[in-house]
């Protein structure tokens, strides 16, 4: 028995891809990289943005192809999409066996088994209190590793689903998240990459912090603490609860990584007002200024949107103002996409299509210049970069990544050097940069290059 797992969206869903294919090879079931081989279709969905959900229909009409060629054949939807639409799927999608929620992930074996037997559709939609982090993973990285900490959002910004399609902020206990990274680190993992929509909320749904437990900055001491473990990264903050004391650990903590995605979706205030996001744009950029001057290195990135309704030319000039003060190393830049059953969806003021695409374009140059001007400041000095694997940049090259999360492509000092290892940690000189990645050569102790 063979499966094909499709992935869309963001790391969270990534890392649920790991556990479905963890609860299925459990089962017997053996991964495939053709669809055309595969008895079981999977797709594990993203419905954050509209451009997600074209992509999947698109993988959807392969998938209604493949299975009239095989009527036996399994097409299972999982993830936020899936969790969104529930049992509506089955009528626009009448060649669909299975849809389940990213909270369910651990009962797609029983739904499999139901549809197998004749029962026709299967679906389990409940909302389970906890992240399914018990289950059994399948990770196709064997350095590097994504741990949830926490799972659900209670923000409730004006334009986005994630609150209806993965429930309230709920937090695992720091033990647990703790037995479970020094599992990884025994496995081989040097580099995790800790995951939550709002991780600077960790255990305020628990009252940890009021009981004298652990907030966030506690829980990332204790991992500083793990023996073996290399580098924490972490993933999403939000403006309004990052503390002074996640900038003092960022600055203190040698294992945590110097790196913050911080998204700030407008620079306008009037925006930032009606999307709900609990900040201003004088409280972004002071969080900004503390550290760039707290965290010496540190590279920030972050989220953008273009064409909210009622978006203004002031506004946007707002925004480009804001990205220029902040000089980020990277942004990803959307244009609003309207999700059903958020309030936005009923604003009214739609940006005419023409002038999004023109705001975008503004804003993409922008960012990707400052992007290339911050890069080339690092032509000619050494970072050290994290081996991740082979290049697709040339043959000989590595890839890797640096600190900063700077992807660097490098030549080895020494071709078939036991360095070559994923995980592995090693000196690279960088020469030459574009907007979103560094080349490189790797160096030894005293800065010499191998000669090649």
């Amino acid at each position: 028995m063979h499966y094909h797992l499709t992935t869309f969206g963001c790391q969270m869903n990534e890392h649920d891809s790991e556990r479905i294919r963890g609860v299925l090879e459990e089962c017997g079931w053996q991964r495939s990289v053709d669809p055309e081989e595969a008895d079981l279709l999977v797709f594990n969905t993203c419905s954050v943005r509209k451009t997600a959900d074209s992509r999947l229909l698109g993988r959807l009409g392969e998938a209604r192809r493949l299975k009239k060629e095989r009527p036996e054949r399994i097409v299972a939807l999982g993830g936020c999409f899936a969790q969104n639409l529930q049992t509506r799927l089955f009528s626009d999608l009448p060649f669909l066996d299975i849809a389940f929620g990213p909270q369910n992930i651990g009962e797609l074996p029983a739904l499999i088994e139901a549809v197998s037997g004749g029962s026709g559709p299967a679906w389990s939609f409940d909302d389970n209190p906890m992240p399914s982090a018990s289950l059994p993973s399948r990770r196709l990285n064997q350095s590097r590793a994504w741990v949830q900490v926490m799972t659900g959002c209670t923000n409730f910004c004006s334009y986005c689903v994630v609150p209806m399609v993965r429930g309230p902020e709920r937090s695992r206990p720091s033990p647990q998240i703790v037995d479970e990274v020094k599992s990884l680190v025994d496995d081989g993992v040097v580099e995790i990459t800790l995951l939550g929509q709002n991780v600077n909320a960790y255990g305020l749904d628990l009252d940890l912090v009021s009981a004298g437990g652990e907030n966030f900055v506690d829980l990332l001491s204790l991992l500083n603490e793990i023996t073996d473990l290399q580098r924490i990264r972490f993933t999403t903050s939000h403006p309004r609860d990052l503390g002074d004391d996640l900038i003092a650990a960022m600055r203190d903590l040698p294992k945590i990584c110097k790196h913050l995605h911080l998204p700030v979706q407008s620079g306008s205030n009037r925006i930032l007002t009606r999307m709900k996001r609990g900040y201003t744009r004088d409280h972004y950029l002071k969080l900004v200024e503390k550290l760039y001057r707290e965290v010496p290195g540190v590279a920030l990135t972050t989220d953008m949107i273009v064409g909210f309704p009622g978006e203004k030319e002031d506004d946007f000039h707002m925004t480009m103002k804001l990205a220029g003060k902040c000089r980020f190393d990277g942004a990803f830049t959307f244009i609003f996409s309207s999700r059903p059953g958020t309030e936005a969806a009923d604003f009214p003021g739609r940006v005419p299509e023409n002038t999004v695409k023109r705001r975008m374009g503004e804003l993409l140059g922008l960012v990707q210049g400052i992007a290339a001007e911050k890069n080339g400041a690092l032509v000619g000095r050494r970072q050290d970069i994290m081996i991740e694997g082979h290049s697709r940049h040339g043959e000989g090259l590595l890839r890797g990544r640096t600190s900063s999360n700077k992807i660097v492509n490098f030549r080895p000092f020494a071709q078939g050097a036991n360095c070559e290892a994923a995980g592995a940690v090693v000196p690279v000189e960088i020469t030459s940069t574009t907007s979103s990645t560094l080349m490189g050569e790797q160096v030894d102790a005293d800065g010499r290059r191998y000669t090649h």
